[in-house]
């Protein structure tokens, strides 16, 4: 499966923070914010969890949830959220199936050295499950403003 804007969205079923289920599918008829990062309590990761928890009640505001994904546990995302504050629902995929369907788990190299890993990336998903719009390899900064105000043209469209 090819991930590209305008294709209807992988779903997903994985666990948050607390336990609890989480399917993609279960989430239509609202806009939803993907954004995939490498790992909890890392500085980039940390500064952009924190940049979508600051802007969550403008998201919500247009109707749009926002979700965090990575290949940490549970627990370590429980971590994460309590010692951050953050107000943002995150998502454990631990075997990669999110990760893999989305295409965000990557070859990457860093210092010479080549590992599998995840590229920071963000999916707007419709209301109807489809990919509005799409980031890869993404830079925090200012990265939060553009995909809100991604998220308030969808609402307005």
């Amino acid at each position: 499966m090819t991930v590209e804007e305008g294709v209807a969205a992988p779903d997903i079923d994985l666990k948050d923070q607390d336990g609890e289920d989480f399917t993609l599918s279960s989430q239509r008829g609202r806009a939803l914010v993907l954004f995939f990062y490498p790992r909890d309590n890392t500085p980039g990761c940390t500064t952009e969890a924190q940049g979508f928890s600051a802007a969550i009640d403008d998201f919500e505001a247009v109707g749009c949830g926002v979700v965090g994904i990575s290949a940490d546990s549970e627990a370590s995302h429980r971590r994460f959220i309590d010692k951050q504050g953050l107000k943002v629902r995150l998502l454990a995929d631990p075997d990669h199936a999110a990760l893999e369907a989305y295409g965000v788990w990557k070859q990457k190299k860093l210092y010479g050295r080549s590992f599998l890993g995840i590229e920071r990336s963000t999916f707007l998903v419709d209301r109807n499950g489809k990919i509005a719009r799409m980031w890869r390899k993404v830079r925090v900064k200012n990265h939060v403003d553009e995909v809100l105000e991604a998220a308030r043209a969808l609402a307005s469209a």
